[in-house]
């Protein structure tokens, strides 16, 4: 089993900067792709970015060149940073993790962007 607690949500006005992580533990090894994914209140979730264990890394088009996806496997962690923020970033920010082609979530963490 892997545990997944993110973490570095809130409140931040358009434009801002917010940075999540995500520490993973438990049975960690084995451990391939990370990635956040948000959802909104009656939509589906939606990849935001991902990277795989060799640093590959692959975003929505409508985050390009704002967020940036990063992994510390020393540290066992993923985070990302969230750059000129607008409104329609809000969601809940969920960490996940795909080991031997099993998927753990996170709780999930609210992201608010003000107007």
């Amino acid at each position: 089993q892997v545990q997944l607690v993110e973490s570095g949500g809130g409140l931040v006005q358009t434009g801002g900067s917010l940075r999540l992580s995500c520490a993973a533990s438990g049975s960690i090894v084995g451990i391939a792709a990370m990635g956040w994914y948000r959802q909104v209140s009656g939509k589906p979730r939606e990849l935001v970015a991902s990277i795989t264990n060799t640093g590959n890394t692959d975003y929505a088009d409508s985050v390009k060149g704002r967020f940036t996806i990063s992994r510390d496997d020393g540290k066992n962690t993923v985070s990302l940073q969230m750059n000129s923020l607008k409104p329609e970033d809000t969601a809940v920010y969920y960490c996940k993790a795909r080991q031997y082609f099993r998927d753990y979530w996170g709780q999930g963490t609210q992201v608010t962007v003000s107007s």
